[in-house]
């Protein structure tokens, strides 16, 4: 059976990103979201998270992020603690949210516009993102113009020009249909290797999960706390008939008896 490792507090100096005892409380400390999470993840992993819904799934990227501040423990990121948003982290919601009178290369540019001048290197950036992720026949579209997946891949792109390392996607394809969600995962893994970039990526899918990470950390009921780190051995690229194999589907089952063991 393929490894599984509980939570471990050790540290580990190549972590880009490391989590000690981090806790978050909401409504004055009446409410305790997350408690005791402490992990690290090398560079260049991809990472999922499942968990029931609550946990504390999308508290813990918006931590990482500096969205929001942690009430207690550390989040080191790059080896600094994280104190405030940062331009080595980038994160994307599960609905797109393109300006509707902006073409899709406008929407890209949209993040760069608003921090200063955007530049013809800018723009020929734009354009080659939104090439990587297969849109580049629909560069001049608008929102309207683009179905929910290729309004997806625009967000993507634009993701990708804020140049971070670290790429935190909070289910991001969760709105969309099977086959358009199976597709994108493919495409989304080929991505993050090829810009050679972090990923956390939070999903209530547990095969979605094990199909794009290298580590899957399940998660327990609120208050959220890092329950299990199931390591996933397939090599990639990964392809969706690897769903299809009793190794994969025995991954699967090992993560819904821990799911399911936490009720």
């Amino acid at each position: 059976m393929p490894s599984t490792t509980a939570a471990m507090n050790t540290p580990d100096n190549t972590a880009v990103i490391a989590a000690r005892r981090v806790r978050k409380t909401f409504g004055d400390g009446r409410v305790l979201a997350l408690e005791d999470a402490s992990f690290d993840i090398r560079p260049g992993e991809f990472i999922t998270m499942v968990g029931p819904s609550g946990c504390g799934k999308s508290t813990l990227l918006r931590i990482v992020a500096g969205l929001i501040n942690h009430s207690g423990g550390e989040m080191i990121v790059h080896g600094r603690a994280v104190t405030g948003p940062r331009d080595d982290v980038a994160m994307m919601f599960q609905k797109p949210t393109l300006l509707a009178w902006r073409t899709a290369v406008e929407n890209v540019l949209l993040p760069t516009e608003l921090a200063g001048t955007v530049t013809d290197a800018d723009r020929e950036k734009a354009l080659s993102l939104l090439e990587l992720v297969g849109l580049k026949d629909f560069a001049f579209s608008f929102p309207s113009q683009l179905s929910g997946g290729m309004q997806q891949r625009v967000a993507l792109a634009r993701l990708l020009k804020t140049g971070a390392d670290i790429l935190l996607l909070d289910e991001p394809f969760g709105a969309l249909d099977e086959f358009t969600r199976e597709h994108l995962n493919v495409e989304l893994m080929r991505i993050v290797a090829e810009v050679q970039a972090t990923a956390m990526f939070v999903t209530h899918n547990i095969g979605e999960a094990i199909f794009l990470a290298d580590r899957v950390f399940v998660m327990t009921p609120r208050p959220g706390r890092l329950a299990r780190i199931i390591d996933v051995p397939f090599a990639r690229p990964r392809k969706p008939e690897l769903q299809l194999t009793p190794e994969f589907n025995a991954l699967v089952a090992e993560a819904r008896a821990v799911l399911g063991g936490l009720e």
